[in-house]
């Protein structure tokens, strides 16, 4: 459509849209009150015909009570109905034989006024009967007052109510008439209309009669319809068709000619458009007038000249961007060089704006903004901060507001109003990067919450920007303006992109070494695990406590509440593992129901303190798990079995100590399940071949168990466990280790673990250190002349948190303590 169409519609509609609304509310308007008004009439008309009729059956009772009280029952009749109390009176016995009627009565049948049911064919009469009884409260029969229903009571009817009449004499369908008050020609509509409507609403004939059922119900048994006359005036929608139509015509007039004379420059400019459009900015349309359209031409003939010159810039810069696009695209492709890829869009992003100098801020753990890399910042850093890389608190300064609010900002600094720990500059422009599909600003109160640790199902950081980019003093010009803007949120968008897919690739990393269903970490990161702490362990001198679980009958786990319920306890003690051990130290999934836990720098004492509280956390409290098939949801006992080996007083490499523990866990299933063994020394033998069954274990193996048997022969000791072994030294791996055993007994010592060759003794009531690991820290190294330390050879009393022990030299990720 042309714009000559386009505004002539538009007039049209301006014009002819308040005609057709107000014409179609003064119709709705009309037809809404005119139905308003017979409603009211024929509800009027309804309430005065049932009182009417209430009162002629009322009087009709009085007439029969008459009758009924008198002993001259005929006499009474005869003056009941002289005096037009009722026009007939029959009066009938027990056995329902006439004894008395009334001369001229009206014919048969009666409608009683207190029937309430449809009738089952025409009403002749209104009845009321009255029961006859001795004065010993016998019944004698009936006396019944009757007053014809006939066109005189019909046309009453209508006089007194000021509406149309009619009796029918069937209340069910098909509606007939028996008297009515209607003309002879809306008759058939009235009953037409009467037959569609159920109960007493009201409804419309197509000659706008408007009609209502009344009855029967108690009080008016009759079934009459109810009908009056619409009040619209006639020709109402003609006179407002017409009015309309008039006014169309009036403004498709007007409409054309405003039209013809807005769009005649218009056509000018238009063609001026199309040769700009073609290639021509040469061309220039006449000014023809001051108003609008006169400035429009003006405004177009500047253009045209300002565009000429921006089409050699353009090119230019294109021609370079386009230079810098491609070397970004290249090193986001073939690295995952998080430092090369910034340094590459910085650099980029300073040469497509012009600026002197500018920074890549990440937000690191702490809540902090970090440079990663800097460009052209040198002598414009406060002094004390030159020596380290700039950073900036999140919310501090114009760089800490932008990361925290996810707005941008732009605009000229103040030489004495420079924020404390950002560059001098005269001119700045700051863009917040996030994650891709992140929104929302960074939550202060958030910000300085950790990332989370391999293993963890935490997020890896707050949700918000991950960092700034940030330029410094244009070239050529006072301020950065929007455009340089636009072009920075592009390379931030870049750097957020790099950072995402350098975090991905680091998860990627990260969940190809842990369990997916524990959480812990697998098998493969056991094996560079255990290698790289016995390294550590051997160039510190340091001890490597490792601890082999295995949960006790985990196949009656699933061959009774099914493999869902099983992997369910799986999922919980490994949670519980979790909650249980340092941060330093690591939990592994070694397959099945089989684990593995690091302890680095925990000697056999420590060892033996973990060990002992994961098997109170696994038995104290039963594994709630849904039942077999998806039934009630079961509580279920488990008990885990624990071997116990230390580097290097059990083993010289690191799957030698896997073996040991290994060979200290048949141990203790050998035990009895449900306790903790520690393994025998290197010098005792040779050690059991994991892969044999319990009676194929070596001696030393079927020693622990044999012991264990004894202990338990001669009582239940509080400790539970073997006896103990001497310890290795820390830092000593040549001094030897021997099994001592351990009389059963039925008190612990008063630390509550049991002591290499400790004789019996008494309880005591002494209390003991809040921290027991304080007072004798987990892995603390002994020194040469030190007092070697019994090590604990079986489980002892629960002991409260354990967290003493510090490590030496670069860890492995954390692992999630899972609380």
């Amino acid at each position: 459509m042309t714009l000559r169409g386009r505004l002539t519609t538009a007039f049209l509609a301006v014009v002819l849209g308040p005609v057709l609304l107000g014409a179609f509310f003064v119709g709705s308007t009309v037809v809404a009150v005119d139905r308003s008004r017979s409603t009211e009439r024929l509800a009027v008309a309804a309430a005065t015909v049932r009182t009417s009729v209430d009162a002629l059956c009322q009087q009709l009772r009085a007439a029969a009570d008459a009758v009924a009280l008198t002993g001259d029952r005929p006499g009474a009749a005869g003056q009941v109905v002289s005096r037009g109390l009722a026009a007939a009176v029959r009066v009938t016995d027990v056995a329902g034989q006439v004894t008395y009627a009334s001369p001229g009565g009206p014919p048969e049948p009666w409608r009683d006024c207190s029937t309430a049911a449809p009738a089952a064919g025409p009403v002749r009469a209104l009845a009321v009967r009255v029961d006859l009884r001795d004065r010993s409260g016998g019944s004698l029969g009936t006396v019944a007052a009757a007053h014809p229903v006939d066109p005189a009571f019909v046309a009453r009817l209508a006089a007194v109510t000021g509406v149309a009449v009619t009796l029918l004499d069937d209340a069910e369908a098909p509606v007939r008439l028996a008297h009515t008050t209607e003309s002879t020609g809306v008759r058939d509509a009235v009953l037409a209309a009467a037959g569609t409507v159920d109960g007493e609403r009201v409804t419309e004939t197509a000659d706008g009669r408007y009609v209502r059922r009344v009855g029967p119900s108690a009080g008016q048994p009759l079934p009459l319809v109810l009908s009056v006359p619409s009040d619209q005036p006639p020709g109402l929608y003609a006179a407002l068709v017409a009015a309309v139509l008039v006014a169309a015509l009036l403004a498709v007039v007007a409409a054309g000619r405003l039209a013809r004379v807005t769009t005649r420059p218009l056509v000018e400019l238009a063609g001026a458009v199309d040769r700009v459009a073609l290639g021509d900015l040469t061309v220039r349309v006449p000014v023809r007038s001051r108003d609008e359209i006169g400035r429009l031409a003006g405004a177009f003939n500047r253009m045209t000249r300002e565009t000429g010159t921006y089409v050699a810039a353009l090119t230019s810069s294109r021609d370079q961007l386009r230079g810098h696009l491609a070397v970004l695209g290249d090193t986001l492709a073939s690295t995952h060089d998080l430092q090369r890829i910034l340094r590459v869009i910085l650099h980029s992003a300073i040469a497509a704006t012009g600026a002197r100098a500018g920074a890549v801020l990440l937000v690191d753990d702490g809540g902090v903004l970090v440079a990663q890399c800097a460009e052209g910042l040198d002598g414009r850093c406060p002094p004390d901060e030159r020596a380290g890389p700039l950073r900036v608190p999140l919310g501090s300064g114009v760089l800490g507001a932008v990361a925290a609010t996810g707005e941008p900002q732009r605009g000229r600094a103040e030489s004495s109003a420079v924020p404390p720990g950002e560059p001098r500059c005269r001119t700045y422009v700051a863009v917040p990067f996030a994650a891709p599909g992140a929104t929302g600003p960074v939550d202060a109160a958030r910000a300085d919450a950790p990332t989370a640790r391999p293993g963890s199902s935490e997020p890896a950081s707050s949700a918000g920007a991950l960092g700034v980019l940030a330029l410094y003093d244009r070239l050529g010009a006072d301020e950065f303006d929007d455009d340089d803007l636009v072009t920075l949120r592009t390379f931030a968008g870049h750097a957020a992109v790099a950072v995402d897919n350098v975090r991905v690739h680091e998860e990627a990393q990260r969940l190809s070494l842990t369990d997916p269903l524990t959480g812990l970490w697998n098998y493969r990161y056991l094996r560079e695990s255990i290698r790289r702490e016995v390294e550590r362990a051997n160039r510190f001198g340091r001890m490597l406590s490792v601890l082999a679980l295995d949960l006790d009958r985990f196949k009656d786990v699933n061959d009774t509440h099914g493999h869902a319920a099983g992997d369910a306890v799986l999922a919980e003690f490994a949670r519980r593992v979790r909650g249980e051990i340092r941060e330093v130290d690591l939990a592994f999934r070694q397959g099945g129901e089989e684990f593995v836990v690091l302890l680095p720098e925990t000697d056999a004492r420590g060892a033996a303190i973990v060990a002992e509280r994961l098997g109170a956390a696994i038995r104290e409290a039963p594994i709630a798990a849904d039942g077999h098939g998806g039934g009630a949801p079961v509580a279920i006992a488990v008990t885990v079995s624990i071997g116990i080996a230390v580097y290097p007083g059990h083993a010289s490499t690191g799957q030698e100590v896997l073996d040991a523990a290994d060979d200290a866990l048949y141990a203790a299933k050998a035990a009895g399940r449900d306790t903790w063994r520690i393994a025998d020394d290197r010098s005792d033998g040779e050690r059991a071949d994991p892969g044999r069954a319990d009676d194929e274990r070596p001696d030393a193996a079927r020693a622990g168990g044999e012991q264990a048997d004894a202990a338990r022969a001669g009582g239940e000791r509080a400790g539970g466990g073997r006896a103990g072994e001497e310890p290795v030294a820390h830092g000593r791996a040549d001094q030897p280790a021997r099994e001592i055993p351990v009389p059963a007994g039925a008190v612990s010592p008063e630390d509550g673990m049991p002591r290499a060759g400790a004789p019996r003794q008494p309880a005591r009531t002494r209390p003991e250190p809040a921290d027991p690991v304080d007072a004798e820290p987990r892995g603390a190294p002994a020194g040469p002349g030190a007092e070697p330390r019994a090590a604990p050879a079986g489980p002892g009393p629960a002991r409260p948190g354990t967290n003493g022990g510090a490590s030496s030299g670069p860890h492995p990720p954390r692992q999630s303590r899972g609380r």
